[in-house]
């Protein structure tokens, strides 16, 4: 059984109230952090191996490091909690469920960043979550932990949330500050980098809810410790969201060193694909990764068991293998249809493209619509290869990352499921009233490997 360390006491009655909290050991931490120096911190986070649990993966200690101090100009922590990445829900449930553990790392992410005022940048869909974080917020300033000379150190802080109004273009950071600031939520060109010139162009620190959450069990283990934990530089545990065909959808906590194929078949967590259906394909990391067939799920080129970290998912590039993105794993069993759930995703990222930039205004759309031709049985061979040119104008060609996640997906379902294209293109009359099915890609990995 894996190791919990976020979820540990998510089980306990009351844990999303300050009393709860408290005594099971919430604030320890804080108390632990405020006897240290900023420094002392950073380099603890630095030492802990902390990746950034949004999706880039960047190393949280070293992207605190990047934080400019120049004397007299105020620094700021913000909370990305915009989490709208399809297939991602660890975030919400953090919030929802154990308010306190985020509240409790931004303190000590805030001492430690030398910020005394703090944001916390919420979707709008979480229409009911501000309210709980509001509370677990005046709950800690009514017992010391916030507000003015918090525990008698002198160090001041204030937290306040701030609702989005449902842009998933705001869960880039840049364009989050931008919404921020009261503006439109468009991402900006960098650098400058937040880090520099951030909110009102003050340093600024921006790092997702898991992030921030597990800045908590690096202080209580040491970073020494908590990088112990998972296997390589995927040190600590993760989140997981786990959706799709299988038996037990949820929010687990796993530590970096099980198999993708435990993970989706073990009781301790999916427990299995229903109705005994095959394994077809996977998104591991969020709409916006690759997709992979089931025998490279399972299995890296090498034969090796793929595992649930950063850099087993990546194995291979993008030509066999994917990324562990937001921890957002949709799993599709053998009567799903890839070109349907791929013009799914072109759809989603068509609409939230902020239009900024032509290649993604234009080529969101286009890819939409082709794949929509395609599905509709009245698209041509002609039709894949432009597909797969359009895709390749957009991704590198935009000022944010949204271009390269509204490109992947479509890439990644050419690259593996090519004949599954033509397979609607040749049957255009069955195509709507028929599944595709898994059509061999079970098949061993040096079938797909030709293919690639």
């Amino acid at each position: 059984m894996s190791r919990k360390l976020l979820l540990k006491n998510a089980h306990i009655e009351g844990i999303r109230f300050f009393e709860a909290y408290r005594k099971n050991g919430g604030y320890a931490a804080v108390e632990k952090a405020l006897r240290m120096t900023p420094e002392e911190l950073v380099e603890q986070v630095k030492t802990s191996g902390l990746r950034g649990r949004g999706g880039a993966g960047f190393p949280t200690g070293m992207k605190w490091s990047f934080l400019a101090k120049p004397e007299g100009v105020p620094r700021h922590l913000v909370v990305n909690a915009d989490e709208s990445e399809p297939g991602t829900f660890k975030d919400r449930y953090l919030m929802e469920y154990i308010p306190h553990l985020l509240i409790e790392g931004m303190i000590i992410s805030s001492f430690a960043l030398g910020a005394n005022l703090s944001f916390i940048y919420i979707r709008g869909e979480y229409s009911w979550i501000p309210d709980i974080l509001e509370q677990a917020i005046e709950e800690a300033k009514a017992n010391g932990f916030l507000g003015k000379n918090i525990l008698g150190t002198g160090f001041d802080l204030e937290i306040f949330v701030q609702r989005g109004a449902g842009a998933y273009i705001c869960g880039e950071e840049t364009a989050l500050l931008e919404s921020l600031e009261g503006k439109r939520g468009n991402p900006r060109l960098k650098p400058p980098f937040p880090a520099v010139k951030g909110l009102w162009e003050r340093p600024t620190v921006v790092n997702n809810v898991e992030t921030i959450a597990a800045i908590v069990p690096i202080i209580e283990l040491g970073g020494e410790e908590y990088a112990k934990i998972g296997v390589g530089k995927s040190t600590g545990t993760k989140l997981i969201s786990a959706c799709g065909n299988i038996n037990k959808p949820g929010v687990y906590e796993i530590d970096m060193t099980i198999s993708v194929e435990e993970f989706i078949y073990s009781d301790e967590y999916c427990g299995g694909i229903p109705n005994g259906k095959r394994l077809k394909a996977c998104i591991p990391g969020g709409s916006s990764v690759p997709i992979l067939p089931a025998n490279l799920l399972l299995k890296t080129m090498n034969g090796e068991p793929r595992l649930m970290n950063y850099e087993s998912l990546a194995d291979g590039g993008f030509a066999t293998g994917t990324m562990m993105g937001s921890g957002g794993f949709e799993v599709l069993d053998e009567d799903q249809c890839v070109v349907k759930h791929t013009m799914s995703l072109a759809r989603f990222y068509n609409h939230e493209s902020c239009g900024q930039c032509t290649p993604c205004r234009e080529g969101t759309g286009w890819m939409y619509r082709i794949l929509q031709k395609i599905e509709n049985g009245q698209g041509t061979m002609q039709d894949i290869d432009l597909l797969w040119d359009i895709q390749s104008k957009i991704e590198g060609n935009t000022i944010c990352p949204l271009g390269d996640a509204a490109a992947w997906p479509v890439a990644a379902a050419i690259r593996h499921f090519r004949d599954e294209f033509e397979w609607h293109i040749l049957n255009p009359e069955l195509c709507r009233t028929q599944n595709y099915g898994l059509a061999g890609y079970a098949d061993p990995i040096s079938a797909v490997a030709a293919k690639v």
